[in-house]
């Protein structure tokens, strides 16, 4: 038996092979376009095993989708392949259109087609696993009850946007095919192996450089923070027991302010590794230009998850942050890799005060 998983080499998807296979053995096959934030150095480890097998490519590609489901036939499809940061989304969304909207229909599609010729008993233990985003729901006020799974969809960026019509697409073919789908809305994930886009590596990887620290707007923005193998974890419980077409939130329960959290940072960093000339890294905080059209608040409602599945997270938030500041710390030559000349470009771009 086997398992498909797309953009197994990104951030959640590299996390999820790896907790994998620490307690299975089943065969998955990662297929991975490696885009600037899919890096097969993530899944280093798993170089030579067997139960491992990487194939580059593109969930739009019906032609590779269908022949590697007919080849492997698998028994489940955990889709994680997606375009991700709000950033790039803002200034070029064309390309999450592309992967998120027009690459999750082919995926559907060859799935389906997949799917309809099992045998009756394969299909009743089939699963389609939707991987998608808090985000989707849009934004909170401060009072207001965090988003449960029956929240009415208002997406505020092309990423949201784009994540929101793919998350139609699965519930559509669930509705309309009878196709055994699950879908997961997840609030913000932070770990080992995350691209330094994002607001937790990018604070890292800037302090030790010497960097300002870059906090949009105010800083007050609140974020539910979900440490990714506790995410990975709750993928597997869903696919093991998750009821067929439903939809399940999952986070952290560690709803922080973004300037908290970057707060939070310093001192860990202050800690392990403090500056020579013994000043905090909170001096190196700057405030920069709000991104357009900024969401206030996430928050996430695991009641479904947990009362259903018996999932919570592990990790707090203080220990999730202490693993991921020594994990960075401990993997300086997996940064050094990943922050190219063409990195530090989108940084300048998009970062400057």
């Amino acid at each position: 038996m086997s398992i498909v998983v797309t953009g197994g080499a990104g951030f959640i998807g590299a996390n999820f092979l790896l907790d994998w296979f620490r307690s299975q053995d089943e065969t998955i096959i990662n297929v991975d376009k490696l885009t600037y934030a899919g890096n097969l150095e993530n899944l280093a480890s798993l170089q030579g095993d067997a139960r491992h097998q990487f194939v580059r490519g593109d969930i739009g590609d019906s032609t590779l989708m269908t022949r590697l489901l007919a080849q492997h036939t698998p028994r489940a499809v955990i889709n994680f392949a997606a375009e991700s940061h709000v950033d790039r989304s803002i200034h070029g969304p064309e390309e999450f259109i592309q992967t998120n909207i027009v690459g999750t229909f082919r995926l559907l599609e060859a799935v389906r087609q997949y799917w309809d010729g099992l045998s009756a008993a394969d299909r009743v233990l089939f699963r389609f696993l939707h991987v998608s985003t808090d985000e989707v729901y849009g934004s909170l006020e401060l009072d207001d009850p965090a988003f449960t799974e029956d929240r009415r969809y208002e997406p505020n960026s092309p990423y949201s946007a784009s994540k929101a019509a793919s998350d139609h697409l699965v519930r559509a073919y669930h509705h309309t095919y009878g196709l055994p789908v699950l879908t997961t809305n997840c609030s913000n994930n932070y770990g080992p192996f995350q691209f330094p886009e994002k607001l937790i590596p990018l604070v890292i990887h800037n302090a030790l450089a010497g960097k300002p620290l870059p906090v949009y707007g105010d800083g007050q923005q609140v974020r539910d923070w979900l440490y990714v193998g506790d995410h990975c974890r709750a993928i597997q419980r869903i696919l093991e027991i998750g009821r067929v077409g439903e939809t399940y939130n999952i986070g952290g329960g560690s709803q922080r302010v973004n300037l908290n959290v970057v707060h939070t940072l310093c001192r860990e960093l202050d800690e392990f590794q403090p500056r020579s000339d013994g000043k905090s890294y909170q001096e190196q905080i700057a405030f920069v230009k709000d991104r357009p059209g900024h969401d206030r608040r996430y928050a996430i409602d695991a009641t479904k998850i947990d009362r259903q599945l018996g999932w919570k997270p592990a990790e707090t938030f203080e220990s999730g942050m202490q693993k991921t500041v020594r994990w960075y710390l401990d993997n300086q030559p997996w940064v050094q890799n990943v922050t190219s000349g063409t990195y530090r470009s989108w940084v300048e771009k998009h970062y400057c005060a």
